[in-house]
């Protein structure tokens, strides 16, 4: 669907009195996927609502560099604030730029870029990040009354996977054939054949224990 068309959607439920959440819903429950962003939404909604007519974008003047003012970097910061997931070239259709020139911005003056979410093993609820706030500042009030003392009582504990398995080299492969004969085939042995959790604590002069958690057992997070 082309860019005008959505923003005359939006224009026309905007009309019906509807807000920037409800239009991104119906948009998205209609569109799906290809629907536009809720910065773009929010936007649109916003110019409408101020009573712009036109939903064409507005005349682009002047050279490229004089897209990256003051005003346009804040802009483009905030729209980021606002959606994290934004694409540049929603930024760029909202703020009548270029994406190189969005790219500039982002890179150069905000010094921002984007990242894949990181892989963790589970997300903390709010209760949990507080009491873990405060214990830090427990240890951090502990830390600066006696540095020394500190880092050598301190001990700390991590866990992992520890994935296992006896691989046949390929010397102990070897086969005895005749001339002419193909050589023999090996697999690749799976790394996941087996696997155990480790639970390691170490100090400042290095590991103090590693725990192996036996066959069917369980740990419980206090």
């Amino acid at each position: 669907m082309d860019k005008i068309e959505y923003r005359a959607v939006i224009k026309y439920l905007v009309l019906k009195g509807n807000t920037s959440t409800q239009i991104k819903h119906e948009l998205d429950s209609v569109y799906g996927v290809s629907a536009p962003s809720f910065t773009t939404v929010k936007f649109w909604a916003a110019e409408f609502k101020r009573g712009r007519k036109s939903l064409g974008d507005d005349e682009r003047s002047g050279r490229p560099k004089t897209a990256t003012t003051d005003d346009n970097i804040v802009k483009v910061h905030q729209m980021v604030l606002d959606d994290r997931r934004i694409k540049v070239r929603e930024i760029a259709e909202i703020m009548n730029i270029s994406k190189e020139r969005v790219c500039h911005i982002l890179n150069q003056d905000l010094g921002m870029r984007k990242l894949s979410a990181r892989w963790v093993p589970r997300l903390l609820t709010l209760d949990q990040k507080r009491v873990r706030m405060n214990i830090s500042n427990v240890m951090l009030a502990q830390f600066r009354h006696n540095k020394c003392e500190f880092w050598r009582r301190l001990i700390t504990v991590d866990e992992t996977w520890i994935h296992h398995y006896t691989p046949e080299t390929k010397i102990q492969s070897k086969q005895c054939t005749a001339k002419g004969e193909p050589a023999p085939k090996k697999a690749k042995t799976v790394i996941s054949a087996g696997k155990v959790i480790a639970t390691v604590f170490w100090d400042s002069h290095g590991v103090i224990l590693i725990d192996y958690l036996q066959k069917g057992k369980t740990i419980t997070g206090a």
